[in-house]
């Protein structure tokens, strides 16, 4: 019997103040409304979610988390063009990305993400 895979958590940790996270937010929502059954999409305002983001350096904008489970396939900065992130989560949905190797304050993100918006 196969085993179920984990849906994948997308967050994108973006500034009120950004012009280009104010523009990525059409792609980001688009891909939402494209999501697979399951999967989670999080806005994450760096500044308002400062205890989400906790010690985590993020420099440029828009950086996208893509996760499984508490297993981070993708921590970092995207092109703002749609279809980087539409094929960032194509290969995540077919095991294209395998996990990354990341510091102890990026490793608690995807828990802390999550509590946003329990579900």
């Amino acid at each position: 019997m196969p085993t179920a895979v984990e849906p994948l958590l997308v967050a994108c940790l973006c500034a009120a103040w950004c012009g280009t996270c104010k523009e990525y937010l059409a792609t980001f929502d688009a891909a939402r409304d494209a999501a697979q059954a399951g999967e989670r999409f999080i806005w994450v305002d760096i500044e308002d979610e400062s205890d989400v983001v906790g010690d985590v350096d993020v420099e440029n904008f828009p950086t996208v988390l893509v996760a499984r489970g508490d297993t981070i396939l993708y921590f970092g900065v995207l092109l703002p063009q749609p279809g980087h992130l539409t094929r960032l989560l194509q290969a995540a949905r077919e095991g294209g990305l395998k996990p990354q190797a990341v510091d102890e304050d990026v490793a608690g993100l995807p828990e802390r993400v999550r509590a946003l918006q329990p579900g």
